[in-house]
């Protein structure tokens, strides 16, 4: 299986990060994020102590601080939420620049920021340390449900397919003199998102009966086998460990 294309996240080299097989990269970053949201709120010196890990992990693997914190826009959203938080959340109030502000809001405000910026963070840097090919694998390794795995690597395969008969289409929209300027406008859209499914419904089947006429039967054959040895889970496991112990150290001070 594999998706020859690199993505947009994935920053190409050699570091010690980059060599690692993606199965131990991935159960790493996500026992480094669970162990970030069971850290209570109140430690704030903890997610000090994580960002300090992060920006260890990314100086070894030579990610340039400019290119991780670009990625990390993709939060706003999440950022605007958390900073309405202190202005409509409910009880005790305080007195901050001379604004009335919520102190489980403030709280509630924190705990989705500081955890949420370094979840992203720990995603990003894999991301951009692994590419799309490795994750798939990497999650195969794992025994995941092999019909999500081929779900991920269908929707990788013709994601940026599907985005270039969207470009295509609006093309042929606009060289008819259509231009979408209001409300009115919005059934020819609907029409066009219409096409485009029938289209890409009908590429679903022409693809999945070609693969049965090769033989397929309901799992994707395996080309490259990843193995990782016991000293490359110890180095992946590096980071998940010392958060844990910072977050114990949270509980417990």
């Amino acid at each position: 299986m594999g998706a020859g294309h690199a993505h947009k996240l994935y920053r190409a080299g050699s570091s010690p990060v980059h060599a690692l097989p993606p199965h131990t990269k991935l159960a790493a970053g996500f026992a480094f994020v669970v162990v970030v949201v069971s850290t209570p709120r109140e430690a704030m010196w903890a997610f000090g102590a994580y960002a300090v890990l992060l920006g260890v992990v990314a100086a070894v693997a030579r990610v340039p601080a400019g290119f991780l914190l670009k990625r990390l826009l993709i939060e706003v959203p999440f950022v605007a939420f958390a900073v309405l938080l202190p202005f409509v959340a409910e009880g005790e109030r305080t007195e901050v620049l001379g604004m009335s502000l919520s102190v489980s809001g403030l709280w509630g405000a924190w705990n989705v920021l500081a955890k949420g910026t370094l979840g992203v963070a720990a995603s990003v840097l894999l991301a951009s340390t692994t590419e799309l090919r490795e994750l798939l694998l990497g999650l195969q390794r794992l025994k995941l449900p092999p019909l999500l795995v081929q779900i991920a690597s269908f929707m990788i395969r013709y994601g940026d397919l599907i985005t270039d008969e969207m470009r295509r289409m609006r093309i042929a929209r606009e060289s008819r003199g259509f231009e979408a300027r209001g409300i009115r406008h919005w059934g020819v859209l609907a029409e066009s998102a219409g096409a485009l499914f029938i289209r890409s419904y009908e590429r679903g089947e022409r693809v999945h009966l070609a693969m049965v006429s090769r033989g397929y039967a309901g799992v994707m054959p395996v080309i490259d086998e990843v193995t990782a040895s016991r000293a490359q889970w110890s180095y992946a496991l590096a980071l998940p460990c010392a958060a844990l112990v910072v977050c114990l150290l949270g509980w417990v001070l």
